[in-house]
């Protein structure tokens, strides 16, 4: 998310992009195979397990998740969208 705003403005978000210290309530950058590949999203670990992660990264609906992958940007697929 660096460098999409205004010359000197900071991310609004604190990422945790270390996968070995996810915990519940981080937040996370995750990116979404197929048609949104490229694009970066934001989200809020509300699970997290060995092999993979649940993301609440729908503001318009917070009983909405997405099973990433459990890695530093989870990687989310396009079917879960």
């Amino acid at each position: 998310m660096q460098g999409m705003g205004d010359a000197g403005e900071t991310c609004p978000f604190e990422f945790n992009f270390d996968e070995k210290t996810f915990k519940v309530g981080d937040t996370v950058s995750y990116r979404v195979n197929g048609s949104l590949e490229g694009f970066p999203f934001a989200g809020t670990l509300v699970e997290v397990h060995d092999d993979h992660v649940l993301i609440a990264g729908d503001p318009q609906d917070p009983d909405k998740r997405y099973r990433g992958t459990r890695e530093s940007r989870p990687q989310v697929d396009y079917t879960e969208i």
